[in-house]
């Protein structure tokens, strides 16, 4: 038997191995842990019981083959005459999506039954899911979910360019989102910390686990690419684990309470997958420290990597089956579980804080694990991407980088400590965390130039691949970014954004809902960035407008800003009514009163943010004219000022004519 043959049913098989280990072990697993026992009530039968973790498993094996195929194929082969890889990816992604569609179809209708107790042939199944179908949080995500699969799973297979393929795979990551609202992390106590924690999970390890399948089925014709592809993929396996570990911690520590929990078959399977991430990570380490760099020495022959790879597939294959049994079996009781007829908890998803003292500003936290993320993560990145510039002998301003750091942190305390916490009962302590969000961390942010930053340390990628360098870019001479960074847009998009949010359904929406909140802190920070930008900004982008039409664009957006503040301190008609009128606190009797105060808040704390940025602009506005000054002497230096000279000439030719 040749080698190539046996490399070639080897790279063959990570499909088959990644579907028939993950099966195996997700039945061993769940009757392990009792997550298809009976009920006692409302059992809906055996065929519903089983076919939960195994449809949930066919699922998310699905989806991380879609992901993966569409990742790899976007942002990690190279582009050359030959087409047949992302021929090959994009029918894999297709394919895979299809399979993804039909699963979470399945899941959603046994989901529904054993949400009901009603065996799938009872004669008002159909009537009830009809009824309740969009009621339900785990049966509406699935639908949501399952739209959007079914969109990438017709347009994949058309959409073969590398742009293409980058937006379906942003598409496919969106239709995991959904999916972290559901499961024991939703219905814990800290159900906002538990989803943050899910959603890091799912998306790293489709991300991990599907890039791994792809990889190997796009491998025989990768040929010469295959080392560059594998690093790649490498980094983004490394960025996957870290994630992973980390959600995978969270999660877990929210989900049993405390170590006591690991004395329960909830955590036997708990430790069981901890160990697969453990020997997951040893996979990590020989291949970056062995089969990669064989593969870039020039190493002849793909077999060493391929066995690694795809006894790494058994892995993660177990480490899957192992989380859909930990999601369908029962907590242990040492889990907090949410409080019974608490309306607090009920309508922010946290408990009531109490009333705030003059020390709250600095005593009071609950920590946001999505934001503490997403600042370590652009923190670590920058530091790394200064570091990466100092190592190799060019500057980058410390100043800088102390301006990013300081913004992030900024960032972080005021969705973590007292106004990220009383925020969410108090619209005073509210419009603090906006102005802190949309106003203060952007004040700092934008100094940094982390655009400018990333394409200095950052390396072009020759070989025509959607690298992150590349995307920048992309977004930098968009036409979408010439429209947003129009000083006059994003102003516009700054206030009234603001005005139209406050005053209509959706400020109710962000504030009751996990993902409505999420959105709203996001919205925050993106729109005060924006403004922020293309007043102050030296990243590149668009042409930017002069300083004076800059002046009258900030002197503008804050008179309508200030405006808006002092609306708010006349009010008498409660903003988001069902929800600051409902939460019924015992030390706040008077929340219109403390609404006017929040638009005496947002009228003076506006203030200071913008005699900065006022000065900041007015100084920009001084260093041009001193640019333009000197540009003109060294003019004047080469030709003796030969425009005025023919100016002159120009007028004593018009005084002789006369």
């Amino acid at each position: 038997m040749s080698t190539t043959s046996s490399i070639g049913r080897t790279s063959s098989s990570p499909l088959g191995v990644l579907g028939l280990v993950s099966i195996v072990v997700v039945l061993a697993a769940t009757a392990f842990g009792g997550g298809a026992a009976a009920l006692e009530l409302g059992d809906p039968g055996p065929l519903v019981r089983w076919s939960l973790p195994i449809l949930r498993t066919l699922h998310d094996a699905a989806a991380a083959v879609t992901v993966g195929a569409l990742v790899i194929g976007a942002f990690l082969v190279p582009e050359t005459t030959r087409t047949t890889r992302r021929e090959t990816l994009a029918r894999l992604a297709g394919g895979a999506a299809i399979v993804w569609f039909l699963a979470g179809l399945g899941r959603m209708l046994t989901d529904f039954a054993s949400l009901a107790g009603i065996p799938l042939t009872d004669p008002q199944y159909l009537s009830q899911l009809v009824a309740f179908v969009w009621d339900l949080d785990s049966t509406r995500t699935a639908v949501i979910s399952s739209v959007i699969v079914a969109v990438i799973a017709v347009t994949v297979p058309l959409a073969q360019s590398k742009g293409a393929l980058a937006w379906a795979a942003a598409a496919s990551i969106v239709a995991l989102l959904p999916l972290a609202l559901a499961g024991h992390s939703a219905s814990s106590l800290d159900h906002m910390s538990g989803v943050n924690a899910l959603a890091f999970h799912l998306v790293s390890a489709t991300v991990w686990i599907g890039g791994l399948v792809a990889l190997l089925v796009v491998r025989p014709s990768l040929g010469t690419h295959l080392a560059v592809t594998t690093r790649r993929y490498s980094s983004i396996a490394a960025w996957c684990f870290v994630l992973l570990v980390a959600s995978g911690l969270l999660a877990s520590w929210i989900n049993i309470g405390g170590l006591s929990g690991l004395d329960s078959r909830y955590g036997v399977l708990l430790i069981l997958k901890s160990v697969a991430a453990v020997v997951l990570g040893a996979f990590g380490w020989w291949h970056r420290s062995r089969t990669i760099a064989g593969l870039e020495a020039g190493a002849k022959g793909a077999a060493p990597f391929v066995r690694l790879a795809v006894g790494e597939v058994a892995v993660m294959a177990a480490a899957m089956g192992l989380g859909v049994a930990v999601s369908r079996t029962p907590t242990p009781d040492s889990a907090q579980v949410a409080p019974q007829n608490a309306i607090v908890y009920d309508l922010s998803g946290y408990p009531d804080p109490g009333p705030p003292s003059s020390t709250s500003w600095l005593t009071t936290w609950q920590i946001d694990w999505l934001w503490l993320a997403v600042s370590v993560i652009a923190i670590v990145v920058y530091v790394r991407w200064a570091l990466r510039l100092r190592a190799r002998g060019d500057h980058w301003s410390a100043l800088r980088t102390i301006s990013w750091v300081l913004g992030w942190v900024v960032f972080f305390y005021f969705t973590s400590a007292g106004p990220g916490v009383y925020g969410k009962v108090l619209f005073s302590w509210h419009m603090i965390e906006h102005m802190g969000v949309a106003m203060i961390a952007p004040l700092l942010m934008v100094p940094g130039a982390p655009i400018t930053l990333a394409l200095r340390a950052m390396r072009a990628r020759k070989d025509k691949t959607l690298g992150p360098r590349e995307v920048i870019l992309a977004i930098v001479h968009s036409s979408y970014l010439r429209v947003l960074a129009n000083p006059a847009v994003a102003a516009s998009l700054f206030f009234f954004s603001l005005a139209i949010f406050y005053y209509s359904p959706l400020f109710e929406l962000a504030m009751r809902t996990h993902t409505g909140h999420v959105l709203m802190m996001a919205h925050f920070l993106a729109s005060g960035y924006m403004f922020v930008w293309v007043l102050i900004g030296i990243d590149p982008g668009p042409k930017r407008w002069p300083p004076l039409a800059l002046f009258v664009v900030l002197l503008a957006t804050i008179s309508f800003h200030a405006f808006f503040g002092v609306i708010l301190t006349q009010s008498t008609e409660l903003l988001a009514p069902d929800y600051f009128g409902r939460l019924d606190l015992q030390w706040m009797t008077d929340p219109v009163a403390d609404q006017r105060k929040g638009g005496a808040i947002a009228w003076g704390v506006g203030e200071a943010p913008t005699l900065v940025l006022a000065m900041a602009v007015a100084w920009q506005w001084m260093r041009s004219d001193d640019r333009e000054t000197t540009r003109r002497d060294r003019k004047v230096d080469r030709d003796g000022d030969a425009e005025l000279d023919a100016y002159n000439r120009h007028l004593a030719e018009l005084g002789r004519e006369h």
